[in-house]
């Protein structure tokens, strides 16, 4: 049971890292203090959206695996 979950998780941290360098560049943390002040506030749109919401999935089911193992 433990192995199938280290397998899980490995698995859904590759896909995030991949997830995080895929997003533009600008849109993150670092434009709120400055980086890219003119577009702080654009919308985001077709792919970029799913990637984002795909990022935040992958983000919440890499803690809940995280937790799940640490409680085995």
């Amino acid at each position: 049971m433990i192995k199938t979950f280290t397998i899980i998780q490995i698995i859904v941290s590759f896909l995030l890292i991949a997830a995080i360098l895929l997003q533009q560049k600008g849109s993150g943390l670092g434009s709120a203090f400055g980086g890219d002040g003119g577009n702080i506030y654009s919308t985001r749109r077709g792919m970029e959206k799913v990637l984002f919401y795909a990022t935040i999935g992958l983000a919440v089911i890499f803690i809940i695996l995280s937790i799940v193992r640490i409680r085995l």
